[in-house]
């Protein structure tokens, strides 16, 4: 599921949300390949239940590698 949901997100969710939402959440249905976006994981899963009551949630952090971190780095690189 982990590979699917991050090659929905690389291929077609990370152009329509990055900017302008870096630290927030995605939750990406990884049958639909629906998302939405949130300042946290409870409101972005929410919301897609919402709309896909159904969904096969995935949940990344905008700009990171994972939502939580444990001493990794951003994924923006600084210019």
């Amino acid at each position: 599921m982990q590979g699917r949901g991050n090659e929905i997100y690389q291929s077609q969710v990370r152009q329509q949300v990055e900017e302008g939402n870096h630290g927030k959440i995605v939750a990406i249905d990884i049958e639909s390949g629906a998302f939405e976006v949130a300042d946290n994981t409870i409101a972005a899963t929410d919301r897609l239940y919402e709309r896909y009551p159904d969904a096969q949630p995935w949940v990344i952090r905008i700009g990171h590698r994972a939502v939580y971190r444990f001493g990794s780095r951003s994924l923006k690189q600084t210019v």
